[in-house]
């Protein structure tokens, strides 16, 4: 079964291809970033531009200050780890939770959601799969049934998702995802609510250290090389 992409707002696809440049060192600490500049590199008015730098802000990429030019800015490495530990207990309780709430119906749609990711990671097609895996990770927090643990949860995911995105363009990761990805379908289908955290923590971990891994490769290699080798949007 074909898995439609799901069509991006300006902003959206604004931030992806910027977040691509600035995690990659294509666009280095310090530099400035533009609104009317970029405004018409992407072809666009300023507002969507403007709500694309805000949210790389959110997510620590870009600092911005009140009548000022917004420049690039990496969180440092404990900061980022901060920020996945908490990821890491979120989804982990979101996956805990799912595994005693969800609906027979939720249930359903998240297994057939992963069987379609199946056909995804063997088109090798990182975009529709870092998209596939947003509604992956969403079911699980609707799943919960706690709408509060649901916010925020997608609050610190939406911090995170440049990061977690780019971890895609590392050898083999995608299938490795889906594999990880199996071991928390199957305990929330089981109803195992320590075996749905632990799979999910375990799982978060795992993408952190890909993030990482993907960050030395890009030291190696300089900022050219790497900057080639993520895909716009990733």
């Amino acid at each position: 079964m074909h898995v439609a992409r799901t069509p991006r707002t300006s902003a959206e696809d604004i931030r992806q291809r910027l977040a691509t440049r600035i995690i990659s060192s294509e666009l280095s600490p310090g530099t400035p970033l533009d609104e009317t500049a970029l405004a018409t590199e992407f072809s666009v008015s300023r507002t969507p531009v403007r709500e694309a730098l805000r949210l790389l802000a959110a997510s620590g990429l870009v600092q911005q200050r009140p009548h000022a030019t917004a420049l690039v800015a990496k969180p440092d490495q404990a900061t980022l780890a901060g920020m996945f530990e908490v990821m890491g207990y979120l989804e982990a309780l979101c996956a805990s939770l799912s595994a005693a709430q969800m609906s027979h119906a939720e249930r359903s749609d998240l297994q057939r959601l992963h069987k379609e990711m199946a056909q995804i990671v063997r088109s090798g097609d990182t975009v529709v799969y870092s998209e596939a895996n947003e509604r992956f990770h969403s079911a699980i927090y609707d799943g919960a049934h706690n709408d509060y643990l649901a916010e925020i949860t997608r609050s610190t995911r939406q911090r995170l998702q440049p990061f977690r995105r780019a971890q895609f363009n590392t050898l083999g990761r995608l299938s490795q995802s889906h594999s990880e990805h199996g071991d928390v379908v199957l305990a929330i289908l089981q109803g195992d609510r320590r075996g749905a955290e632990e799979a999910m923590q375990r799982h978060i971990g795992i993408v952190q250290a890909a993030f990482a891994d993907l960050q030395d490769e890009n030291v190696r290699r300089g900022p050219k090389a790497a900057a080639a080798k993520l895909p716009a949007g990733a």
